[in-house]
């Protein structure tokens, strides 16, 4: 089956909104299987991303440039957990898109809208920290107003590049399984191949540079940082650490948006490639998850953030505080001590 058969059902298919399209796309287990899939993103990513805000909303501790940006990727992820997976959840159990193709553009606008806006968050964390970390800026703070305005670029940059479609610059259409909706990287045309170009540039390859910049900068600042400290083997267990969480950061990044973005970009510049319906799914159903491990990595890292939660559900506990510099410590050129390394990149407080 072609990749543009989500637009053109083969004879005997019914329209992706008239009813099941089992089994003629796929076997009804297969549904059922993205069902359960989608059903357990639901359920995890409201609990993790709900807890994000509410602590947020509750610790006016929290309220640093660090943790605005933080909020602002678990709003964006519980957005397209709302929009996005819970409407593929109810569509994957009835085999089509149930709600009409009204709704299909409203879904897919807000799931790009919302997922741009998540992506671009990581990316504006990743200059935070090199902002903070590297001083490139030399005695630069970054304040509060900083990242109210990064929060904002966020939503507006999703704006500009998620309403084309519905301007008639490409289209939201049914995709893979039929169950959910995105940009139209099918059907081919100069119409749609210009479109979603330029989306893989301004939303993938630019934020993608941006965090890669900012990564292996914060890692060379942090390991000459660790270099010229007495304590070798503190420094160098602390750099590690913070090596691997930010490995773990990219890798992340990578694994939600590199096969949506690179199947989207495959298949809208090579028309006559055969793409099963399923194999088609795969990445967005795929890029809906970060949803979950996205506040996992980003938000349950910070110490700060770990013990307002642990307050907040344990009724008043309060964990002993460790691993903070006393404020004597001194700094090393860039800013950072043995002691603080790995806050450095999520701090255990404000910045």
């Amino acid at each position: 089956m072609s990749s543009n058969s989500s637009q053109a059902p083969p004879n005997g298919t019914p329209g992706p909104f008239d009813g099941p399209q089992w089994p003629y796309l796929a076997p009804q287990s297969t549904y059922v299987g993205v069902a359960v899939l989608m059903g357990t993103v639901v359920t995890c990513a409201s609990v993790v991303n709900g807890l994000v805000i509410m602590v947020s909303i509750r610790y006016k501790k929290l309220r640093s440039p660090l943790n605005y940006i933080l909020v602002n990727l678990a709003v964006a992820d519980l957005l397209v957990t709302l929009c996005g997976s819970t409407v593929s959840l109810s569509n994957n159990i009835n085999g089509f898109f149930v709600f009409g193709r009204r709704m299909c553009e409203l879904e897919g606008f807000m799931v790009s809208l919302t997922g741009i806006v998540g992506l671009w968050s990581l990316a504006i964390l990743a200059l935070e920290r090199y902002v903070v970390v590297c001083r490139p800026l030399g005695d630069f703070r970054f304040q509060r107003q900083h990242a109210v305005s990064g929060c904002a670029f966020t939503w507006g940059w999703a704006l500009l590049w998620s309403t084309p479609p519905l301007l008639g610059w490409s289209s939201y259409v049914p995709e893979g399984l039929r169950t959910s909706c995105g940009p139209n990287w099918y059907t081919g045309g100069s119409n749609n191949n210009s479109y979603i170009l330029s989306l893989f540039v301004t939303c993938f390859v630019l934020p993608l540079g941006l965090i890669l910049f900012s990564y292996t900068n914060l890692l060379v600042t942090l390991r000459a940082a660790a270099a010229q400290q007495k304590e070798a083997d503190t420094t160098q267990q602390a750099e590690r650490e913070v090596t691997r969480m930010v490995v773990v950061m990219v890798m992340a990044f990578l694994l939600c948006w590199l096969p949506y973005s690179t199947f989207a970009l495959v298949v809208a510049t090579h028309k006559g490639i055969v793409i099963q319906p399923v194999l088609a799914s795969l990445p967005s159903y795929f890029s809906k998850t970060a949803t979950v491990y996205n506040p996992i990595i980003y938000v349950f890292m910070n110490k700060q953030f770990q013990s307002c939660l642990l307050e907040m559900l344990c009724c008043g506990y309060q964990p002993q505080q460790t691993g903070k510099a006393s404020p004597g410590t001194p700094r090393s050129h860039a800013g950072v001590t043995a002691g603080g390394l790995r806050n450095k990149v999520m701090p255990a407080h404000p910045v």
